[in-house]
């Protein structure tokens, strides 16, 4: 390869980036100019790809965890064949554009996940290089490696600020991910300053002490040094890769190591400088060369021959172990295997009961032998949200003699394990579930309090605007928990999670309906499911007197009608532990001669979905008298009370004592639901 054809390349990539950002007149052309270098390197020289298959099983996966330069991912994958013309490159930020301000998956063929809000790529890497080393554990066997890819991320300061990261980068270490290569813009620039400001550390010795190989580069441009830093990081194989970069921020322009060229436009004058200072030509705009994309397209070709050959090993794989192949083809297709729901259970009716987060333990483990793809494990909390899958191992590095593996599944420490410790790292966790769901092959799980959700917004957000399929286990979801107190009591919680569109929240009020709402979250498609589930017991509602607990599917159900068919003159609406409250409280109502039909509603989301004659069925609109009662701020419900109706919640936040003193100070006992709604019929 000439010296002269990389550079042309390379500029390629740079002024491609630049005009796209210059037509905007919005965009980052900052990281495009100094980063052209190592992506150039990445994608001609390693990374396995094949843009006329972009969902290629066995691809690597790339990640540009900075996701403001995403004018530089747009013209690798023009350049290299993806179907992203040369016309939707021009509408980059425009409505309607194949090229949005920052990456979207789904939305641009070859953007394999969401990025932009910085760590959250790097985090997304992790899980996708987790997928890999679960993947080929359990799958490629002597002579048959089936499963063999790498993950790449190019990631920048502000992502190794962010927090996110830095949870993601330590367990990632601890778990060896050797096939986790991170190029790492080092430009000493931010958005608003040097990096002098604010980020002083050693990031070289920070890698390092989290268990990466640390690999610098000290010119960006010096393309031989980052190919051979590149090989570098594929011949370790015990440990993830950090290569720092020492680039120049908008290199080559006016604005060079200038926080001014990070997030604007360079500029008609300041464009038309650098292009001149790196030998490029003014015009035209959007400039190919035909030697640059003829090598450019060299390396989706050679991507072409190797999804070939890994076809001929998938072959040679299911005629040597065809149920095997079978199983990782139905995974790769994300389809569900027969019966897999077969065992899960049905609850006797008991006033006793089940903790709902019990039952979903049950529950996980009935469906885990027959569903290979139920994979993720809790943030340090596996004993109090019951998401063990007993039996299955445990995803780590084997252990040595003389380990401390108090704790661990019986099945031990390997890469086939399928319960994930993510540690204390709620919002990791929920950025590297969403890394598993788009590298595919998964259901991923996560798990952890309620209250913690909090930690996690941001990914969840993520997840459910990629529209990935992907499953959280909150427990602890009110102040039942008791005496942990206010700062552990999730009050407000239901109602911010129900915010967010593309999310399915379900909030079951007994063990069958836990069970209903697993066979829903795992046939789910195109989004994430969270549910909220109880510490303590609630009632198993006896199914010959109530509805069955199917009726969740349809989001809310009639769970008890007014008797001998007469039309109700009050509904009583809840959703989980609430619900066994409004049915006594109905009781009570009816010994007074008022017809009372209870609505269980575990998902305001599924509801929604339904027809409005269904849902005009289960809340006819002529009964006006509705009372709703459950355990957070009443923010939302009017929707379903109407102005007429009201809502019995809490306004406040918890405090620390017993769970059954603080539903009593609180008004959540059967007299209070009783004289709430005997005030509302008085209306």
């Amino acid at each position: 390869m000439s010296h002269d054809l990389d550079q042309q390349c390379i500029n390629t990539l740079r002024f491609l980036s630049v005009d796209m950002v210059q037509k905007a007149d919005s965009g980052h052309p900052g990281l495009p100019l100094d980063a052209a270098p190592m992506a150039y390197v990445l994608w001609t020289k390693h990374l396995k790809f094949h843009p006329a298959d972009p969902h290629w099983p066995d691809r690597d996966r790339f990640v540009l965890s900075a996701g403001h330069g995403s004018a530089l991912l747009y013209s690798l994958l023009h350049v290299t064949g993806y179907d992203l013309s040369l016309d939707d490159i021009r509408q980059f930020r425009q409505w309607g554009s194949k090229a949005p301000g920052h990456p979207e998956y789904g939305h641009t063929p070859g953007v394999e996940v969401t990025t932009g809000p910085l760590g959250q790529g790097l985090a997304n890497a992790v899980g996708m290089a987790i997928g890999e080393a679960q993947l080929a554990a359990t799958y490629n066997r002597d002579g048959h490696r089936v499963i063999d890819h790498r993950t790449w991320a190019i990631v920048s300061d502000g992502d190794l600020m962010e927090g996110v990261a830095s949870e993601a980068a330590s367990l990632a270490g601890h778990l060896k991910l050797g096939k986790l290569v991170c190029l790492y813009d080092d430009n000493y620039v931010t958005l608003a300053a040097g990096t002098d400001i604010t980020f002083s550390e050693d990031r070289a010795k920070r890698f390092e002490a989290y268990g990466w190989q640390t690999i610098k580069v000290d010119d960006g441009n010096d393309i031989a040094a980052i190919d051979q830093a590149l090989n570098d990081a594929v011949s370790e194989t015990a440990r993830p890769t950090l290569i720092l970069v020492r680039t120049h921020l908008g290199y080559g322009s006016p604005k060079q190591d200038s926080y001014k060229a990070h997030g604007s436009p360079l500029g008609k004058d300041d464009v038309r400088a650098t292009k001149e200072n790196l030998g490029w030509p003014t015009k035209p705009d959007f400039l190919v060369p035909e030697p640059a994309l003829k090598h450019f397209h060299e390396a989706g070709q050679r991507g072409a021959q190797a999804q070939s050959e890994w076809n001929s090993r998938l072959d040679g794989y299911a005629k040597a172990f065809p149920a095997l192949a079978a199983e990782l083809r139905g995974r790769l297709r994300g389809e569900l295997p027969e019966g897999w729901d077969a065992d899960i259970p049905s609850f006797d009716a008991d006033p006793k009961g089940l903790a709902t987060r019990e039952a979903g333990g049950k529950v996980m483990n009935a469906i885990a032998p027959h569903l290979p793809a139920l994979f993720g494990g809790s943030a340090d909390l596996d004993s109090s949200t019951f998401t063990n899958l007993k039996g299955f191992g445990d995803f780590n590095p084997a252990a040595t003699a003389g380990l401390d593996t108090q704790g661990s599944d019986s099945a031990g420490w390997s890469d086939a394990g399928r319960n994930l410790h993510f540690g204390v790292r709620e919002h990791a966790m929920g950025a590297i579930v969403n890394g598993l769901a788009v590298h595919g092959g998964f259901i991923p799980y996560g798990s952890t309090f309620l209250i913690f959700s909090d930690y996690m917004r941001p990914a969840i957000r993520l997840a459910a605007l990629m529209g990935v399929h992907a499953i959280h286990v909150f427990t602890h979801d009110s102040i039942a928990l008791g005496e942990d107190g206010p700062t552990h009591q999730p009050v407000e919680q239901l109602a911010s999670l129900r915010a967010m569109p593309n999310l399915t929240l379900i909030r079951p009020a007994d063990a069958n309906e836990t069970a209903v709402a697993w066979k829903v979250a795992v046939a789910m498609k195109g989004q994430p499911v969270l549910f909220a589930l109880s510490r303590q017991k609630l009632p198993t509602l006896d199914r010959s007197r109530y509805a069955s607990a199917d009726g969740l599917r349809q989001g809310a159900y009639v769970l008890r009608d007014a008797k001998d068919g007469a039309k109700p003159a009050l509904i009583l609406i809840a959703t989980g532990s609430e619900v066994s409250l409004i049915v006594q409280a109905a009781e009570q109502l009816e010994s007074r001669g008022i017809a009372v039909r209870c609505v269980s509603m575990p998902s305001w989301e599924l509801f929604e979905a339904q027809s409005q004659a269904y849902r005009d069925e289960v809340l006819p609109p002529d009964v006006t008298a509705r009372l709703a009662v459950e355990l957070g701020v009443a923010q939302g419900w009017q929707r379903y009370t109407g102005e007429h109706g009201d809502m019995l919640g809490i306004d406040r936040y918890g405090a620390s004592a017993p769970a059954e003193v603080l539903l009593r100070e609180y008004g959540f006992t059967v007299d209070n639901v009783v004289q709430r709604a005997k005030a509302l019929l008085q209306r």
